[in-house]
């Protein structure tokens, strides 16, 4: 059983910076897509960030150069180093796996999602 704990949520003023962590139980991290997606409030699922088994990132248009998305296989942690927070960027963040061959990492149905961390920022 595969089980994703997100921790590092909060809230922060605008400019400021936050870290999320994805813990994976029962998760092999190496052999997956992992990625992190955030909701707000009367807003569609959008995907933020993702990491490939081969380590190749892709990031939304909106937070380029401000995230940064990495894993740490060892610890089968996932993070999202966030930086340069607006207010826009408020919402639930959740961390996903999927350990799929062939599956893309830009696709929304991953298999494993976690319970989400919420990010206040506040302008």
């Amino acid at each position: 059983q595969v089980q994703l704990v997100e921790s590092g949520g909060g809230s922060v003023q605008a400019g400021g910076s936050l870290r999320l962590s994805c813990v994976g139980y029962g998760a092999t991290y190496t052999r997956s897509c992992m990625g992190w997606f955030r909701q707000a409030p009367g807003k569609e699922r959008e995907r933020v960030a993702t990491i490939a088994i081969d380590l190749k990132t892709s990031y939304a248009d909106s937070v380029k150069g401000r995230f940064t998305i990495s894993k740490d296989n060892a610890q089968n942690t996932l993070y999202l180093q966030m930086n340069s927070l607006k207010a826009e960027d408020t919402a639930m963040y959740y961390c996903a796996a999927d350990f799929s061959e062939f599956f893309a990492c830009e696709r929304y149905d991953y298999k494993y999602w976690g319970q989400g961390t919420q990010v206040t920022v506040s302008s």
